[in-house]
């Protein structure tokens, strides 16, 4: 009887703990991505600075190129700069922004790519997609996932708290997503991939679960770790479903909408999430939720990042417009805006009860 396997696109090296930036070089030679040490390493114009100065004695070959910001311009101009030079890899070291444009540059230079997350703002250090701002406002370019991901907790701990938080909204709201895919296959037939669906949910739920706060060790290696296999799990499905569902077309609303008060991506998710929770009925696992997001300093009402429950209201009746042909529990309820601002009623009685 023959076996049937598959090929899961994955990092060679997930390297998470402390003191995990003092051994990049070793890590690169090691593992035979860089045994001569020639790379481009793309960081942060202002705080790349300092990490810089701590790894140039460790990296003499490697060329340093700062990145301004998380434009496709910004990608297309690091990969002419790059190309022809004969680099091993493609270093990104920094946030979302300067690891995305790595990812793109290397892509498009035809080099693999290392991700050095500097905070875990969210679960796109380890996906094979550049989220990337263009003229038509932010795009997705598809990419090959890193070859190899290092997260130092030591340097995650010099971030703002924001950012951890941030990244603890992204991890929770994939129970949401993992539940409308589930809802889209129920109802549609739409195909679901049961590895990468069990991928995102679990790592959804050990964030949730975990006891620990944003000043824990072992807190933030389980983020760190859900926000990774996330990331794979993309890869796995060849799609953004495992991580994307309601609560990221209200994100994307709040953005489109309120482009210059838009809160953070994982508040705006973790919002989006336990009200979409609440709409599919699934009241205990929307309170659970919330109060996990609430215990870790994150919102549960738009009021808590500057918004009205009707500009909330009206997000969320804009939201499938987002990402059409996306099939959520908004498409499958398609409520009107009352019943939209009834169901809000609901939830902010339930949160507050």
């Amino acid at each position: 009887m023959p076996v049937l396997t598959r090929l899961i696109p994955s990092p060679v090296v997930v390297d998470i703990r402390r003191g995990a930036l003092d051994d990049l070089a070793g890590l690169l030679a090691d593992q035979r991505i860089s045994a001569s040490g020639k790379l481009a390493v793309a960081i942060s114009d202002g705080s790349g600075r300092a990490l810089r100065e701590r790894l140039t004695p460790a990296l003499p070959g490697a060329h340093w190129y700062p990145v301004t910001d998380g434009t496709l311009d910004s990608a297309v101009k690091l990969a002419d700069e790059i190309k022809g030079n004969r680099y091993d890899a493609v270093v990104g070291l920094g946030g979302g922004k300067i690891v995305d444009v790595a990812k793109y540059a290397a892509a498009r230079v035809g080099l693999p790519m290392v991700a050095v997350a500097t905070n875990l703002a969210h679960d796109g250090l380890c996906s094979p997609v550049a989220t990337l701002d263009n003229d038509n406002g932010r795009g997705s370019y598809g990419v090959p996932t890193p070859i190899a991901v290092v997260i130092d907790l030591d340097i995650v701990r010099q971030a703002p708290a924001r950012f951890v938080r941030s990244g603890i909204g992204d991890a929770v709201s994939n129970i949401s997503c993992v539940a409308d895919w589930e809802l889209a296959h129920e109802v549609n037939g739409e195909e679901i991939d049961g590895l990468a669906a069990a991928m995102a949910r679990q790592a959804g739920e050990a964030v949730l679960r975990h006891p620990g706060g944003i000043g824990d060790d072992a807190f933030l290696k389980v983020l760190a770790e859900g926000l990774v296999l996330t990331g794979i799990s993309m890869s796995v499905a060849g799609d953004s479903r495992p991580a994307s569902g309601a609560c990221h077309e209200i994100n994307h609303a709040f953005d489109l909408l309120h482009p210059r008060r838009a809160a953070s991506h994982g508040e705006q998710v973790g919002l989006g999430a336990c009200f979409a929770m609440h709409l599919r009925g699934a009241r205990e696992e929307s309170l659970l939720m919330a109060a996990t997001l609430r215990r870790h300093g994150l919102p549960v009402m738009p009021e808590e990042i500057g918004f009205t429950a009707d500009e909330f209201v009206q997000a969320v009746d804009y939201a499938p417009q987002t990402r059409p042909g996306r099939f959520t529990i908004l498409e499958h309820l398609s409520l009107s805006t009352d019943q939209i601002r009834d169901a809000y009623a609901d939830y902010a009685k339930a949160i507050h009860s």
